[in-house]
């Protein structure tokens, strides 16, 4: 059985990374400048060039200040698992098709979705936008740490604290823009305050948009000037079948 790792070729990784990394040539990382000279390969990695730069005589080769570098997988491993995280791929699955172990693909899909999603422009959502927010009980499922320090578990049935949920109260509030015919962003808070949702939505959300919230949340996403605040649950008295089907879209997703 042939292993996928062995049709990949390093020299081949190596150049995509320097060509997408200097598509105008290379420069230092540290100071940006294109005063650079070879300086050999590295040891262990062949096809790893290394550099030296003449400005500020700093050296760096290609994967310096990149989230591939510092880590024991070679280059080809984490293109292959960009490629399988592309093709919707499991953890589990990727693991077994690169041979390695599953804590180890879930830290490199982790830090390529981060450094992806870091990258990624802020998105800008305008016409009409649908503002709401679910809570999920979080508890200690998954989080060991949770649990050594002695912290007792949810039992059920168990009657949850009053008020709005927190973070700090293991029902975090999920928070979500909706744009219709348009964008989705969901973003995690600590709390339901206006000082946490104001800049999220100054951000993403363009003035003059139509934002739809219902009458509970009024009084919390109205205190923005230069948007207009409607509540679907008081205009859905006059426009029943248009206003329900979009109230529940946000929950829905």
């Amino acid at each position: 059985m042939i292993n996928i790792k062995q049709l990949v070729n390093d020299e081949q990784c190596y150049q995509f990374i320097r060509q997408r990394r200097w598509p105008d040539g290379v420069s230092c990382p540290h100071c940006q400048s294109q005063q650079v000279e070879g300086n050999g390969n590295h040891q262990k990695q062949i096809a790893r060039k290394r550099y030296r730069c003449l400005a500020c005589h700093r050296g760096f080769d290609d994967l310096t200040l990149t989230i591939f570098s510092g880590h024991h997988q070679p280059l080809k491993v984490w293109i292959l698992c960009l490629y399988f995280m592309g093709l919707n791929l499991s953890n589990q699955q990727i693991a077994q098709e690169l041979d390695i172990n599953k804590d180890d693909v879930q830290k490199m899909t982790s830090q390529l979705r981060e450094s992806i999603f870091a990258r990624l422009p802020v998105p800008q959502l305008s016409g009409a936008v649908e503002a709401d927010e679910v809570y999920v009980v979080a508890g200690h499922k998954g989080n060991p740490e949770a649990v050594k320090k002695g912290r007792k578990g949810r039992r059920n049935r168990l009657k949850g604290a009053r008020g709005r949920g927190t973070l700090e109260k293991e029902k975090p509030p999920i928070f979500g823009l909706v744009e219709r015919g348009g964008q989705v962003i969901i973003r995690m808070l600590e709390n339901v305050k206006q000082k946490t949702i104001s800049p999220i939505i100054k951000q993403i959300v363009n003035t003059d948009t139509l934002i739809y919230t219902d009458e509970y949340n009024m009084a919390l996403y109205g205190f923005l000037g230069g948007y207009i605040n409607s509540s679907i649950r008081s205009l859905s008295k006059l426009f029943p079948r248009h206003f329900i089907l979009y109230t529940n879209s946000n929950n829905a997703k």
